[in-house]
């Protein structure tokens, strides 16, 4: 089985509907749950925020926050994914925003990917730096990774 199948399998039996929030993978999250036939009894709704206005306007991420921390950290993840929750009939969200490549900087390199996943039970926030594995590279293991997120915090 897939992870996206397996993910949906997972929220399904949690009884809890799918929202993604997405930056660096461009709706490849949402693209992948529904690739899978029947998904639309989970998956909910995705927001591809690539934008910082973007961010603000669709999830509610605060201006502060974007300004003290950058797009690209756990503070701005947590907000991706909580607006995500509110704005939408999930009950679970994953969020996602990172440097695909190339370039980056010293404090934010190539492959650093931010996540935030929450649901009612709280936020959870994680740093991943995958490298400089190119940009389709970074995109597929965040998507995996998000993934896998979303069928650890939907099972029981």
């Amino acid at each position: 089985m897939s992870l996206a199948s397996d993910a949906l399998d997972a929220a399904r039996a949690r009884g809890v509907m799918i929202a993604t929030a997405e930056s660096c993978t461009g709706g490849l999250i949402s693209g992948a749950l529904t690739e899978i036939p029947g998904s639309s009894d989970t998956f909910d709704r995705g927001f591809v925020t690539y934008s910082n206005a973007a961010k603000m306007q669709m999830l509610g991420v605060r201006q502060d926050t974007l300004a003290r921390h950058g797009a690209v950290s756990e503070e701005v993840a947590a907000e991706m994914a909580e607006g995500a929750l509110r704005n939408s009939d999930a009950g679970i969200a994953v969020a996602v925003t990172g440097i695909a490549g190339p370039g980056g900087s010293e404090h934010k390199p190539e492959g650093r990917v931010c996540f935030g996943i929450t649901d009612s039970f709280g936020t959870r926030t994680l740093t991943e730096d995958f490298g400089a594995i190119g940009r389709q590279g970074v995109r597929a293991a965040t998507v995996d990774l998000a993934l896998r997120l979303l069928i650890e915090r939907a099972q029981p």
